[in-house]
Formats: structure tokens, sequence, C-alpha cells
């Protein structure tokens, strides 16, 4: 059984994290144009997440980054709203639960933070992190809410932060 660890991102993880994420849109075959592959604060996560009210985790596995999740007050959200932001895992992190702490952790993050909803965007390609959204309590919305710049995704959904403790 491999180690895991979730923590808080460093400065030194901005080149993994950035190659997670270009890894994962690859594997999927997913648009690289309107979404954050092509986002240039995807090179520089640290610093993005430097923001108040925001997070991003980073989880590991046996030391290698397999995995982040975080929060993001994105411009535009209604008040008490945050994004789900920046969440992907590495093939060999996937179905061992990682990613579903890393979120967890997340909207616990957001919640004592002191937002009540969280949001967020996706590709029809991640269907399967689409169906844990959904499992977790999110819910499907027609239109996108604030102004993340990734207009290809397709797939906007919300979660209310009421139930957690």
């Amino acid at each position: 059984m491999k180690k895991k660890v979730i923590r808080k991102a460093e400065k030194s993880d901005n080149e993994a994290l950035a190659e997670l994420i270009r890894d994962t849109f690859t594997e999927f075959d997913a648009p690289k144009e309107g979404t954050v592959y092509s986002d240039p604060t995807t090179y520089d996560l640290y610093s993005l997440f430097k923001k108040e009210n925001s997070v991003l985790w980073v989880g590991e596995l046996d030391g290698v980054i397999s995995g982040c999740c975080g929060i993001y007050p994105t411009e535009g959200l209604p008040a008490g709203c945050a994004e789900l932001a920046k969440f992907y895992l590495r093939p060999e992190a996937r179905g061992i639960g990682l990613g579903k702490s890393l979120m967890m952790k997340s909207i616990a993050g957001a919640k004592e933070m002191g937002y009540e909803n969280v949001y967020l965007e996706s590709l029809p390609e991640f269907s399967k992190a689409v169906k844990m959204y959904e499992n977790s309590g999110f819910r499907l919305l027609e239109k996108p809410l604030g102004n993340s710049g990734h207009d290809s995704c397709s797939i906007w959904m919300i979660r209310s932060l009421d139930d957690i403790g």
C-alpha cells in the first residue's frame, strides 16, 4: 500500500503540478484551448493560490506528487461561493481514495473560510469525475457562474456546504 500524504502546495511543486494537469488533458483528449491547459496561471499555481480565501492541496503517493485540488474565489461568482478548482489525479492515484480525500479536504476548507457554496466547471471527457461530483452532492447547472475564462468547459455544478460540520 502506498503512503498517502495531503499537504498545502509549495512553490517547488509548480512544475510537477503543471505537468500533472497537462498530462491529464492529453490522456483524456480533452480540449486544450479555453481550459486550464492553456491558462498561463497553471504554471505558477503556488502564487495563484496565495490569494486570500483560497487553498491548494497536493496529494502525494510515496513522495510523488499524484494529485491536487483547491478552493479559489473566482471572479464573478455569487457572494459566499468559491470554485473547486485544479482537481487532477495521475492514473495510479485514481480509485484509491486520494481524489475523494483531496476534494473533501477542499470542501471542508471552503466551509472553514466561510463559503456557503462550492462551484465547479468540467468537461464531458472527465465523466468519471463528474459522476463522483454528483455522488458528493454537486448538482448540474444550466449555465456557468463567474469568470474563470475557461469557455470550453460545458459542465457546471454547484454544491451547498450546509451539511458540512
